[in-house]
């Protein structure tokens, strides 16, 4: 796929690059179009220290979820393109330019201070 995505079935975590800060221990690839397709669609919550990163992917829906997420779009390198804080359910977001997109819990990017131009890291989980 691209290098920023390591091999299906790999443990990951998401780094944030200028901090150093590990945002997400467990983090779920959904890489194929069923996965993508499916997303956090049917669960109750997506825990604190978690993500789903859906690739490729430029934009996403909440309809059906049942609470709000914060959304981060990036291009092939990690690098963030756009954040959306608390897409609340049934709305949509998008970013043209987009290869991936990082679905976390509400909350995070503002706890880790993510800003538009930061690099997120996906390193493998020791």
């Amino acid at each position: 796929m691209t290098e920023w995505i390591p091999a299906t079935g790999a443990s990951v975590q998401l780094v944030h690059d200028r901090s150093r800060a590990v945002i997400a221990r467990n983090v779920e690839l959904a890489l194929t179009r069923t996965a993508r397709r499916k997303g956090l669609l049917g669960r109750a919550s997506i825990a604190s220290g978690a993500a789903l990163v859906l690739a490729p992917c430029f934009a996403v829906h909440t309809a059906f979820m049942r609470f709000p997420i914060d959304v981060l779009f990036v291009d092939r390198s990690g690098r963030a393109l756009r954040m959306i804080d608390g897409l609340q359910p049934w709305r949509a977001a998008a970013s043209l330019r987009a290869y991936a997109t990082i679905e976390m819990a509400a909350g995070t990017l503002e706890q880790y201070r993510v800003v538009a131009g930061d690099r997120l890291l996906l390193e493998h989980r020791c």
